[in-house]
């Protein structure tokens, strides 16, 4: 259904928030490579190519971006708004996905450009459902420009 390539970047940092979109992935098959990081650090690391993360084949830049708020050493606003305002990685799909139904969080992360904004669902069978909306959307039907 989806090539083995879609690479999906999960910033989360309770790890089993984590462990239900993997499994999420893995209960409906979808062929994707998840690569999850802990901190807004790291992701920032990772996206920009720096340090453990310096090397383009090992780690390439991902199709989607699953971005957690509140995140460890660099909030997830934070790691948005340098996203979307670096030319090199702005056109990535960056998905909040977070438990956090503040007016003030969506509002800001709109403001910065996300794409979507996703509240966790807390229960399981839910939370599945929405990780497959989501796979399906942003990696089969959503059409985006050759980088």
């Amino acid at each position: 259904m989806f090539s083995a390539q879609e690479i999906i970047l999960l910033v989360e940092d309770n790890p089993d928030h984590a462990e239900l979109v993997r499994r999420g992935f893995t209960q409906h098959s979808i062929a994707t490579r998840l690569i999850h990081l802990e901190d807004g650090a790291s992701a920032l690391d990772y996206l920009f190519q720096r340090g453990p993360y310096a090397d383009p084949v090992s780690y390439p830049r991902p199709r989607i971006i699953l971005l957690d708020l509140r995140l460890p050493k660099v909030d997830g606003l934070t790691v948005l708004q340098t996203i979307k305002t670096s030319s090199d990685l702005n056109r990535i799909p960056v998905i909040i996905l977070t438990s956090s139904q503040a007016e003030i969080d969506m509002a800001r992360a709109y403001d910065y450009h996300a794409n979507s904004y996703l509240v966790k669902p807390v229960e399981f069978p839910d939370f599945v459902a929405l990780v497959r909306t989501l796979s399906c959307y942003w990696l089969k039907w959503n059409m985006r420009p050759q980088e």
